[in-house]
């Protein structure tokens, strides 16, 4: 499970992921981006944790100064190459986001967006304050995660994907609650509002928890 979407959910079939996503789902995703923009500066450095072939990296160019991804996924990377062909502004890693190799202070902005947090089966802890070590003065680190009420229209589109075969059969008995899980190993929880506040907690630093669009929970933490 740990490498799921490393070794089956990559590149183009992670891509498609995203073709099959119904309207409401395709408005959340829209959403989160737009939350994220709104709160860039034109000369900010952007770092996106688990940033898959660049989905959200190609609007962050439009107005960051430089956008830098990573991800565990070689397939990714190479083909996020091909998918943000003519963009100049960016960077590409295969890297493990709980093992940032990064100096300290170097991004205005740090953001790990819909349920990375969850998706990445890596320590929580670790990953937050690895990201707030990156992160210079004065900038904000976001994270997200779906919001209680979205849950319907995620699992729907996770069936979705489950009939496309990018997934495996969802396990019904044992899908609930904010987690999904299907036969052949993959498994994602949700983070909430008591999760986020509990870990800004940990590591010392405070937080701003919103909901977005009744589909996202962001914790934004100012640095």
């Amino acid at each position: 499970m740990k490498n799921y979407y490393s070794e089956n959910l990559s590149a183009e079939r992670l891509e498609r992921c995203y073709t099959v996503a119904p309207p409401r789902v395709r408005q959340y995703l829209h959403m989160e981006i737009k939350h994220v923009l709104d709160r860039i500066r034109p000369g900010d450095v952007v770092l996106e944790l688990g940033c898959g072939y660049g989905r959200a990296m190609k609007p962050l160019c439009e107005k960051a100064l430089l956008v830098i991804g990573i991800d565990t996924s070689p397939s990714n990377i190479e083909y996020g190459h091909t998918y943000l062909n003519g963009i100049t502004n960016y960077r590409l890693f295969q890297m493990n986001a709980a093992k940032l190799i990064f100096p300290d202070e170097m991004f205005d902005t740090v953001l790990c967006i819909q349920n990375g947090i969850c998706a990445f089966h890596v320590d929580k802890t670790t990953l937050v304050r690895g990201a707030v070590r990156v992160t210079r003065p004065g900038g904000r680190v976001f994270f997200s995660s779906y919001a209680t009420q979205f849950w319907k229209d995620r699992l729907e589109w996770f069936h979705l994907q489950s009939e496309e075969g990018l997934l495996g059969e969802i396990d019904e008995q044992k899908t609930r609650n904010g987690k999904i899980v299907c036969k052949d190993g993959f498994e994602v929880m949700t983070a909430g509002e008591e999760d986020f506040r509990t870990l800004a907690s940990e590591i010392g630093v405070g937080s701003i928890i919103e909901e977005v669009d009744e589909s996202s929970i962001f914790c934004e933490i100012p640095i």
